[in-house]
């Protein structure tokens, strides 16, 4: 049993594939474990964790949480989903990037999204449920969401009329967002 990192994205995003043992029966995996993610250099200081259900063609984000910077641990437990993280770190070198990775109940992975990235997925199957760890307590004083369709992001979710919440339908630019001073709160040091 155990961990691998096999993807790095974005000075920072980690794909991490547990090993899980199969039989007959089914499979069993340890999907969390405080001394393997501190070999890895994962932090282990979880606050909160959520979970997510939602249907086909429901995309949620892009979401972040400035005050306190919120890194996340998710996978999806149910279905298949397509995730995207886009580094808002003012001092990256990948600033303004995104990435994609599709994150499902089969292929068991999960992804660790340290402070400093938008966050948001596309829901691909008929149903989906993600689980996430924070590693703060969510504030919704202090949170907000860039247009998931925004030009200057330039992201292929590969639908043009997904099913969004209201505010994620009245999300800010990218732009919008950078000309506010909590946008330089998040650097790459946090």
């Amino acid at each position: 049993m155990g961990f691998t990192v096999t993807e790095e994205h974005l000075n920072g995003i980690r794909v991490i594939e547990p090993s899980s043992f199969k039989d007959e029966r089914g499979f069993f995996m340890e999907a969390y474990r405080e001394d393997y993610f501190e070999a890895l250099g994962l932090p282990t200081d979880f606050k909160q964790e959520n979970h997510s259900g939602s249907v086909q063609n429901v995309l949620r984000g892009l979401h972040f949480q400035w005050d306190k910077p919120m890194g996340k641990l998710l996978r999806a437990t149910q279905g298949k989903i397509l995730l995207v993280e886009v580094d808002i770190r003012v001092d990256s070198p990948t600033f303004g990037r995104h990435c994609m990775i599709e994150v499902s109940a089969e292929n068991r992975k999960m992804v660790w999204i340290p402070p400093g990235f938008a966050n948001g997925f596309l829901i691909q199957s008929t149903w989906a449920e993600v689980q996430y760890k924070c590693t703060t307590l969510y504030n919704p004083k202090a949170e907000s969401s860039i247009r998931w369709n925004d030009p200057k992001l330039d992201i292929n979710w590969g639908i043009t009329n997904p099913i969004l919440s209201t505010k994620d339908s009245y999300a800010q630019t990218f732009d919008h967002w950078l000309a506010q001073p909590e946008a330089q709160l998040f650097r790459m040091s946090i």
